[in-house]
């Protein structure tokens, strides 16, 4: 049959049977055995693959992979299926380059990718399967239809339950979000913040699968300042969130620490001596980010204030204090080291200003302390600076 039609159309026929979009100017977000143009924001480093244009999702830790450059108008479209029942996962609009204070999500606009067999209480009242759309971790929508609070419900029940293949298009224009599921429109918001940033793809506990992914861009609108998520300045990564790896571990840290949930954890105990978890990569100037949550203190007098080394050697290091920190709550720290300066800001405003003293080293790793009180770090990440 395919000889009896014109290239044209030969060519058509085979972009719908193989899931793509037959209007033009769409050009792929992956290669085909490649994920090169993708950046690691808080996985680890097996949870994202790619074979014969298929992106494969370990599901494990929760987190996300996303685009190395920004996005602001354009439509975007991809399949995607779950490989287990109530498999969770879902595509990250207009998002920030790192996670967002305490969290292992990026701020931004989730659409959902939800299998229908994940039932939990209150389905169909603030949740379904076939495609929510909604602002997390400070970002903000104003959402379409059916909704409750900014998220909004799906029109119709679209989606197809795993192991089968869905097909979303999402449209984004001057901060209006629209998807449509298997080929019709259901959900979306407008007054979106962000209206541009990041795209990604999470990671939320079981394997998924992405495919024919590809965008449009349309033409930009300048979207301001304030309405744009932070341009990735170079932060990666110091955690798995799954183990150990990049850190130095020995039988007496072991016994202090652990991993749960895409956090490091001390445990409840006395401090012990030789504990300290310290970075494999050696540091010189550089910006680490660190997000802490001591716990409630049993006292007024026990409160024990958490702390980090930098430019550690030979089990020591300078240590910095993180004054302010929350009992209960994530608070995030940006410690910025330049030669024997250092600059503390807790959540983007400076706390401590104080030079080192002559005889630190000029470089070293990074720990954690055991200062003896129960608490939990995550989101740990740094760069190198000049």
């Amino acid at each position: 049959m395919h000889r009896m039609l014109p290239l044209w159309a030969c060519c058509l026929l085979w972009a719908t049977s193989n899931g793509l979009s037959a209007e033009a100017g769409f050009v792929p977000l992956f290669k085909r055995n490649s994920l090169e143009g993708w950046v690691n924001a808080n996985c680890a480093p097996e949870t994202w693959s790619i074979k014969d244009g298929v992106v494969h999702c370990t599901g494990k830790p929760t987190g996300a992979m996303r685009t190395s450059r920004q996005y602001e108008n354009f439509i975007l479209e991809a399949e995607w299926r779950h490989l287990s029942s109530g498999g969770n996962s879902g595509v990250f609009i207009w998002g920030t380059p790192i996670a967002a204070p305490g969290v292992p999500f990026l701020r931004g606009i989730e659409v959902q990718v939800l299998d229908h067999g994940y039932n939990s209480k209150g389905k169909t009242e603030w949740y379904t399967t076939h495609g929510d759309v909604f602002p997390i971790h400070g970002a903000t929508m104003i959402p379409f239809g059916r909704h409750n609070g900014q998220r909004s419900f799906p029109s119709e029940d679209r989606s197809k339950g795993s192991p089968e293949w869905n097909h979303y298009r999402i449209q984004c224009t001057n901060g209006v979000l629209r998807l449509s599921v298997n080929g019709k429109e259901v959900s979306g918001g407008e007054e979106c913040v962000y209206r541009k940033g990041y795209l990604a793809l999470e990671s939320e506990g079981a394997p998924v699968e992405f495919r024919n992914v590809q965008i449009k861009e349309l033409p930009a609108s300048g979207a301001p300042a304030e309405k744009t998520a932070p341009e990735d300045i170079g932060f990666r990564t110091l955690f798995t969130g799954l183990d150990f790896r990049g850190w130095k571990t020995n039988e007496t840290a072991s016994m202090r620490w652990e991993i749960r949930g895409e956090r490091i954890v001390l445990k409840e105990g006395s401090p012990v001596a030789g504990a300290t978890l310290w970075t494999d990569k050696q540091f010189g100037n550089a910006d680490f980010v660190v997000d802490c949550r001591p716990s409630k203190p049993k006292s007024e007098t026990s409160t024990v204030v958490p702390s980090v080394f930098i430019r550690g050697e030979n089990g020591k290091g300078h240590e910095i204090k993180l004054e302010g920190a929350e009992a209960d709550k994530y608070s995030r720290f940006v410690i910025t080291v330049q030669g024997r300066s250092v600059v503390i800001r807790l959540h983007d405003k400076e706390t401590q200003r104080f030079e080192l003293p002559g005889n630190t080293a000029a470089t070293g790793s990074f720990g954690l302390r055991d200062n003896g009180a129960p608490l939990e770090f995550m989101n740990l990440y740094s760069r190198a600076t000049h």
